[in-house]
């Protein structure tokens, strides 16, 4: 079957839509309200329809494709290479009907549960980096006054109470006061960040996919509820070095007259994810009792972090 081919650029209110009609070969680059976007594809033969993989595109794609379209997810890095001219809904509608017509990986389309995950990742990720801004502030903030701690977290718990009480006859009690909520305030961060780690482990006992992942050394609990949210559907990757090459772990290739050269990492796709799979990489090599032949001998060639 024939599918005309769609771009979309979505917008929170316009979106903007280009095709060119098979019978008569028109052009068409027209905008279609959000709330009629639905509605304009309901009444279509099915379509391949390319959309940049940015805010709400998930969405969109699952409810086409429960319509009976083919969806087509793309970074916006490879959409962008067909923009022609000055950039503007029309000219971007167009470069991504242009790419969606091109070979290449295309962005998986998540079910709603692995979106969830995902969301939950991102929201303990904020509450950790906010805990660490905190502890930096007391860091900061008791340093003026000379006090210095230890690093670490629980160097800092165990010196608060102490530092506090001398600074009681020093300091206004308004400042003691502002200082003993921000401290206390670290409690139900971590509170807040165990809860989100109960729901994803709740998550992962109730998922084969997870369960399985986990069991790769270097593997916990958010590097496997990650992985498997982040993939989407496995069977999209024809091997493991094809999900490697997608979050950026596989070595960045330079080549011109038939020689190439290998790099680093190319460091394309989920950021989060590649971060995790390298901790994890690393805790194998500090701490595994028994690494293996392939261990051993990447060790004597490479350093620790490559």
């Amino acid at each position: 079957m024939n599918y005309t081919t769609v771009g979309v650029d979505i917008a929170k209110s316009v979106m903007q839509l280009h095709w060119v009609e098979p019978e008569t070969g028109e052009i068409i680059n027209k905008p279609v309200k959000r709330a009629a976007f639905l509605e304009h594809f309901a009444n279509r033969a099915p379509c391949l329809i390319g959309m940049e993989a940015c805010g709400g595109a998930q969405h969109w794609a699952r409810r086409l494709i429960e319509m009976g379209h083919q969806v087509k997810l793309m970074p916006a890095k490879f959409v962008k290479a067909f923009v022609m001219g000055n950039k503007n809904d029309a000219a971007d509608a167009r470069a991504i009907w242009m790419a969606t017509q091109m070979p290449g990986k295309s962005v998986a389309v998540k079910t709603e549960a692995q979106q969830a995950v995902l969301a939950l990742h991102r929201v303990r990720e904020q509450k950790v980096k906010y805990r660490t801004a905190q502890v930096n502030s007391l860091r900061g903030l008791l340093t003026e006054y000379g006090e210095v701690m230890g690093k670490g977290r629980s160097a800092l718990d165990k010196a608060m109470p102490g530092v506090l009480e001398t600074l009681t006859e020093r300091l206004p009690a308004m400042l003691i006061d502002s200082l003993r909520e921000q401290w206390n305030g670290l409690t139900d961060i971590d509170r807040q960040i165990a809860d989100i780690e109960r729901r994803l482990k709740t998550w992962m006992k109730e998922d084969k996919a997870c369960q399985a992942v986990a069991e790769i050394p270097g593997v916990g609990l958010l590097t496997a509820t990650a992985a498997v949210a982040t993939m989407g559907d496995p069977k999209s990757f024809r091997s493991g070095r094809k999900f490697a090459a997608c979050i950026g772990i596989v070595p960045r290739q330079t080549g011109t007259g038939g020689k190439v050269q290998l790099g680093g990492i190319s460091k394309r796709g989920d950021t989060y994810l590649r971060t995790l799979l390298i901790h994890g990489a690393r805790s194998v090599l500090s701490h595994a009792k028994e690494p293996g032949p392939w261990v051993e001998q990447i060790s004597k060639r490479r350093p620790p972090n490559v």
